[in-house]
């Protein structure tokens, strides 16, 4: 038996997404505080029953999980786990307070952790530009981001600012090291296309991570986050058409935060009814039927294992030129 391949994390990450687009649309749409309560939930359970299987999965593998997360493809992708227990941490905030206020902090922590490691692994001269793909903005500039917001949702705006710093600084980095594999290198694996989705998460979580921090009002950072998120979002619908190519796999799950992320920050930014309905009705519609679609996947043993046998060959074929300049 094999390790669990890191992506399915993107399942837990996507429904906090949407739960966090049902949050900010429900102040826009005066919608009853229960309805976003409801996809915390899922995403919750999603998030604990991950972490289960993976534990289960790895125990009774041969592997070890320090060589999945040293893996040049999947590494990034463990930080998945402590970016969304932050944001589980900020909802549960409003419930019981100093839980929220742990689980935010210990998050936060965790992920700076695994950033430094990880962070430094790279810096080893081992990793190959062809392995770099958009989940390598996840354990500095997602967790950055996402902890300067919980982090000031929870009462430890110093911290929110520390953690903003962090991913600002990486989002130029990194940001420009995917560009430049993405236009110079051939094309990734199918599977790891959808992650091209998530450059469009920084700028939007960048809006919402101010907001937290500096209060609501629109002014020059948010305009100039937003100006960003548009052009962003141009280039992805210029991508759809790759997109529509691509057979169905667990990886689509990569294109629910970020949209999730821009319905959020669009419905703070502008608080206009209209647009944030329509936003919060096509998020809530695709991120439905991704998950049917994962529904077969997830609960037929000989599906699911195809598919995670899909992700992990996608992760080897993306991480190959790494591996041999390692070896």
């Amino acid at each position: 038996m094999t390790r669990i391949p890191l992506n399915t994390f993107a399942i837990a990450f996507g429904l906090a997404g949407l739960a966090e687009a049902w949050t900010a649309a429900a102040g826009v749409l005066a919608l009853p505080s229960f309805m976003p309560q409801l996809f915390w939930a899922a995403a919750a359970v999603a998030w604990i029953w991950l972490i289960t299987a993976h534990l289960i999965a790895g125990a009774r593998s041969g592997e070890r999980l320090r060589d999945q997360l040293r893996h040049p493809a999947q590494g990034p992708l463990g930080a998945l786990v402590p970016v969304v227990g932050m944001l589980l941490g900020a909802e549960l905030h409003h419930f019981l307070p100093r839980a929220g206020e742990v689980l935010v902090l210990a998050s936060i922590a965790a992920a700076a952790l695994f950033a430094g490691w990880l962070v430094g692994t790279w810096l080893e001269g081992r990793l190959t530009l062809e392995a770099v793909h958009g989940g390598y903005l996840l354990p500095t500039v997602a967790a950055g981001l996402i902890g300067g917001d919980t982090a000031s949702v929870v009462g430890h705006r110093q911290v929110g600012w520390a953690s903003f710093g962090v991913g600002v600084f990486f989002w130029i980095v990194i940001a420009t090291l995917i560009l430049l594999r993405l236009v110079v290198r051939p094309a990734l694996p199918d599977p790891l296309v959808p992650t091209i989705a998530i450059l469009l998460a920084p700028p939007a979580v960048a809006g919402l991570a101010w907001f937290a921090l500096a209060g609501p009002g629109f002014g020059p950072v948010p305009a100039a986050l937003a100006g960003i998120t548009v052009v962003l979002t141009l280039v992805e619908l210029a991508y759809l058409p790759r997109f529509a190519r691509l057979p169905f796999s667990l990886g689509f799950w990569s294109f629910t935060f970020p949209a999730g992320a821009v319905t959020a920050f669009t419905a703070e930014a502008t608080g206009d009814r209209l647009v944030t309905g329509v936003l919060l009705a096509a998020l809530t519609v695709v991120v439905t039927a991704i998950a049917v679609r994962s529904l077969p996947v997830i609960g037929r043993r000989a599906a699911r294992r195809r598919a995670l046998t899909g992700l992990t060959a996608a992760d080897d074929a993306d991480a190959r030129p790494a591996v041999h300049a390692a070896i």
